[in-house]
Parts: C-alpha cells; structure tokens; sequence
C-alpha cells in the first residue's frame, strides 16, 4: 500500500468538507429565512456522507497498514504526524453510530438558524429544545470517545489536542491569582473618555475601514472576501478561498473593525499553511487555541497598540473625519478602555479571559450533569454578577450571545483564553527576534510580522501539537507570565499607576 492512496482517500473526504463549509458560510451570510430548515437537511446529509467516508473499512485499512512499526518507521515526520492525526480522528468518529452522528449534524444545522431567531426575540424557551437535544448528544458522544479522569475532557480534545479539565484548571487558577487584583487596581482608577468612540457610523464606511485594516494585514482578497453576519466567523471552503464575516453596530465602530482584525488574524492562519498540507490531516490550524492565539495578536497586541494607531489613524481620519479634532493618544486610550461588559466579543483584554472562565465553568458543569439546560439562563446571570458584578437585563445579551453551543461547539471556549496566553508569548518571542517591531509597526510595516508568523507557525499547520509547538517557538512551555507582563505594562501606562 502507497502513502499516496491514503492522501487520495482523504482529497476526497475534504471534497465533501468544501460543500458543506460552503452551505455554512450560505446559512449564516445569505440565505433566505425560510430556506433553513431544508438546508439543514442537507447539511446532514452531507455530514453523514463525510462520516461514513471517515469511518469506512478503508480506513481501517489505512489505520492498521500505517501504522505497523517497520512502515511508520519508514514514513517521513510530516507522512507520520498524517497517519497519527488519521488514526485518532478514526478511532473518535468510529464510537459514534453514523444514524447518531446524522441527526446531531441536523441538530446542531437547526440549532444555529433556531438559535439566530431566539436571540432576535430575547426567547431563550424557544431555543431551549433543540439545546437540550445537542447536549444531550454531546454528553452521549463524550462518553462513546472516552475520556480517563473527567466527561469534559473528551470534548475538549476535539479542539485542544492533548488538554485535559485539570490542565485549563490549573491555568485558570494561576491566571486568576494575578489577573483579578490588577482589574480591580484598574477599576479604582481614572480610565480614559471613551465617549468619544460613540456616535453614528454609516455601515459603508465600516466596511471601507475593515476593508482598509484588512489590506494593511495582507488579507489576499483573491483568495476570501469579507461579508456580514450575526456572530462573525472565518471559514475556510478550499485552497484559496478563505473567507472572513463581520458585524457592523451603527452607533460603535469598534465592533466591526476589531472583529474584522480578529477574524483577518484567523484568515491569515489559514492562507499561510503550506499548499503541500492541502486535504490532509495536518492542513489545519495546530488546534483552536493556536488558531485565536493568531486572531488575538492581530486584534489586540497589534489592532489595540498605540504603533499600529500611529500609524493607521491618518487613514481613519480620512474615513471618518469628525476624528480630526480628537487626537491620536486620546482615541488610543478610549479603544483601550478596561470595564465589565456584557457581551464576550466586545470585552476588553483584561477582562475577557473572565468570560471564557464563566463559559469554561457552565460548560464543563452542564456536560457532566451538575446543572440541566433549563437552568442556563440563572446559572449564567448568577456568574456574571460573580465574576463582573453586573447582570443581563435579558437573555440576548447573556445566555444567548453566542452561537458556539447552537452548533455543537462545546469544548471550544477554552481555547479562546488558551490563545490569549498563547498570543502573549508568541509576541513576546516576536519582539526578541525582530528588535526593531514597534518601529516597523508605527511606520506602517506589518509585512515583517506577519511572515514571522507564517515562517514559524503558519507553515505548520497541524504538523505539531499545540503544546509541542509553543516550545519549539518560543523555547518554553505555555505559561500566562507573558499575558500578564503584556496587560500590566499596557493598562499601567494607559491608566497611569
């Protein structure tokens, strides 16, 4: 058996994902209300079909071949790191029964569309049944898959390779310890006039904003564009299209530019892995910590850095120009603004790993039957009032503000507090081996960066685990020191103590 046969199996597996990728995008872009619930069950269909493929007795074959010792000895790292990828995602989709994983696929389709009209509708008992359903699936699944110490860890692989409850427990805990001292220094101090940052933004001037940001990032529109949706997502449908959603809020800019960034940062990811990796298991990103640690850079550490404003605010001012009598420094200290919110996608950096924690804790709970979906709405009022001392007047603006449980995705939300301590250290890293960074970044030069960054992550892709990974760039394993030099450095200077 030739090496070859396998990756001409798993092209036409990733034929499949291309469609599918490609309704989703439809769904939440394009699609006509009343066209969902029959798109859902294609997507099912299509789902099923990709399980099937994924779990058939040729892969079976693939699995047993490849790995005997003399002929994955034999194999080169990147043929290895294949087969390895190959065989856990097997043995993981062979416990679930394909007529299992069908429905759960229609599921979670209808989930989103369902769960788009109950955040319309503050409804959180409409979108109770088909959540009810999805969990329930999953705590089936996690069980089938198998897991040594805890229900949760077997959701959680699917996104954090190798990362368990105790290991993010750990991480919190260390985090926590610094982190929540240093907001409640910022709360007793005088913060920046973030009024100026409110007022009435033509959605078209957004889009040409975003589109600007996205230039300057190196976004290839020739290979994505940029639309609009309720929760902004990036998906990619195939070599050479990536594409990237946003929101537009026509009272605060902020929303869409930084979201933009954030999803251009997983845009750029995904374009920088080497062509060569395409419809194999490694063509991915190393894990959905790693992907948000490169949609956090460039939302944050770059999108939120007074450089890269020096720089980019002559150009905003041309776009919005009631601007021009506000100056740089003060419009930099207002989009830098430390104070409890709501809504996850639009907390500040301080703040937002508090969210992650808060869904972390709920997820990980609900998974292993401690509390049931009805109770969602209290149990996620009582935290934010816990961890932010404020409450959603309604379930819009809490439980339902995010689409990630409507579609099956829990286990994710670790990920996105893993990136940004992943974000921190990469960056740290950055500035060690190119010592003139800030400089090039206030002079408009984000080309330098962005190939630091596809020369040693990108290129990658899934070539290594996450954990293996932050120490080949940056010597040492994951550790949330660098986060908190970043933030305390930053915020001391904005809020002057």
């Amino acid at each position: 058996m030739e090496v070859k046969e396998m990756y001409n199996y798993m092209k036409e597996i990733t034929k499949l994902h291309n469609a599918i990728s490609l309704i989703e995008w439809d769904m939440r872009t394009k699609i006509p209300p009343k066209g969902a619930p029959a798109r859902a069950e294609v997507v099912g269909k299509i789902a099923r079909m990709i399980f099937e493929m994924s779990t058939a007795p040729k892969v079976a074959e693939f699995v047993e071949y490849f790995n005997r010792p003399k002929v994955y000895d034999s194999l080169n790292e990147f043929d290895r790191r294949n087969v390895d990828l190959m065989t856990k995602e097997y043995r993981r989709q062979k416990a679930i029964p394909p007529e299992k994983f069908e429905k759960f696929s229609i599921a979670c389709s209808k989930g989103e569309s369902i769960w788009q009209e109950a955040k319309a509708e503050n409804n959180f008992p409409k979108f109770k049944p088909v959540l009810s359903e999805i969990v329930g699936y999953l705590r089936e699944f996690a069980e089938m898959y198998g897991y040594e110490e805890n229900r949760y860890d077997a959701l959680i692989e699917g996104f954090e390779p190798s990362t368990t409850t105790k290991d993010i427990k750990g991480v919190i805990e260390g985090l926590k310890k610094e982190l929540v001292p240093f907001i409640k220094k910022i709360a007793n101090a005088k913060g920046p006039n973030e009024s100026i940052l409110r007022g009435t933004f033509e959605k078209s001037l957004q889009e040409k904003l975003s589109v600007e940001a996205l230039k300057i990032m190196g976004y290839d529109f020739e290979g994505g564009r940029l639309d609009e949706t309720e929760h902004p997502f990036t998906i990619g449908i195939g070599l050479g299209d990536v594409r990237i959603t946003t929101k537009y809020d026509p009272n605060d800019l902020r929303p869409s530019l930084f979201g933009t960034m954030h999803e251009g940062g997983h845009a750029l990811y995904e374009q920088g892995i080497s062509e060569e990796y395409y419809a194999t298991p490694v063509g991915t990103g190393a894990s959905m910590g790693i992907h948000e640690s490169q949609s956090r850079t460039w939302e944050n550490l770059i999108g939120r850095s007074k450089e890269f404003w020096k720089f980019f605010y002559p150009k905003f001012v041309e776009i919005f120009p009631k601007y021009s009598k506000i100056s740089m420094e003060d419009f930099y200290r207002a989009i830098n603004v430390v104070k409890p919110s709501l809504i996850r996608i639009e907390a500040d950096e301080v703040t937002y790993n508090l969210h992650i924690i808060l869904r972390f804790e709920i997820e990980e709970a609900l998974i292993n039957e401690r509390i049931k979906v009805e109770d969602l709405p209290d149990v996620w009022n009582q935290k934010m009032e816990e961890y932010f001392g404020i409450r959603p007047s309604n379930d819009a603006e809490g439980v339902l503000q995010d689409v990630h449980w409507a579609g099956g995705q829990m286990g994710y939300f670790p990920s996105y507090m893993l990136g940004n301590l992943y974000a921190a250290q990469f960056f740290a890293t950055a500035q060690k081996e190119i010592p003139d960074l800030a400089q090039r970044i206030e002079n408009g030069d984000l080309k330098t960066f962005r190939e630091w960054q596809r020369e040693k992550i990108h290129k990658y892709g899934a070539l290594y685990d996450p954990k293996d990974l932050v120490v080949k760039v940056t010597g040492e394993s994951l550790t949330h020191k660098y986060f908190m030099d970043y933030v305390t450095k930053k915020f001391s200077q904005i809020y002057e103590f």
